[in-house]
């Protein structure tokens, strides 16, 4: 089952019914876009879920929005739910636009994670920080189809707006809320210098 949200509104669709990666076309808007609403598209490539959300209008939050991006966003190995700094959204939201793809797709790869799954994480992986961001929901890893994942690390660079990783081999970009940094797991000393 994927979940779909639209407009506020949930939609149940069969994943063999939509396709991997199609939205049911009952549930997307048609409607011109208030340039003043924020809207994020999702993919969790953990849970298969999709949601087509506005999560703010002018400058205030939408707290039933947030509500459904942290379920959204929760652990997926324990549907541990945490709630997100929405400073994220709007990182997201400029990393799209940023790319050429304004409301294009984001998917997903790991959002909130308990303390339990990073711990476990890190004993099975390498590249994991013990006291990682994900752990106080002030982080995502990311892919965006048809964007590679180079030039999304440097456009989430030119932002200037807290950390940024690069996974080359597992093609995924790291964002998060701290303090602006940047690091590059398994890279060249050019791109880890930011290249």
């Amino acid at each position: 089952m994927v979940l779909v949200l639209a407009g506020g509104k949930a939609h149940a669709q069969s994943p063999a019914a939509s396709g991997p990666r199609q939205l049911a076309t009952a549930s997307v808007q048609t409607t011109k876009p208030n340039l003043n609403e924020h809207s994020l598209l999702l993919y969790n490539t953990h849970t298969g879920e999709r949601l087509s959300i506005v999560y703010r209008r002018g400058d205030e939050y939408l707290p039933g929005a947030l509500a459904k991006l942290d379920y959204f966003l929760r652990d997926h190995v324990n549907n541990d739910v945490r709630h997100f700094d929405p400073r994220l959204y709007d990182i997201l939201s400029d990393l799209a636009a940023s790319v050429g793809h304004p409301g294009g797709e984001i998917d997903i790869v790991c959002g909130y994670r308990s303390p339990a799954t990073n711990a476990s994480l890190r004993e099975h992986t390498t590249g994991v920080a013990k006291n990682s961001l994900h752990i106080q929901a002030e982080a995502i890893d990311l892919r965006m189809p048809g964007v590679d994942s180079l030039t999304l690390r440097r456009a989430a660079l030119a932002l200037h707006r807290g950390g940024v990783g690069y996974y080359p081999h597992s093609d995924f970009i790291h964002v998060d809320t701290g303090r602006v940094r940047q690091w590059c797991f398994n890279c060249s000393a050019a791109l880890a210098a930011g290249q």
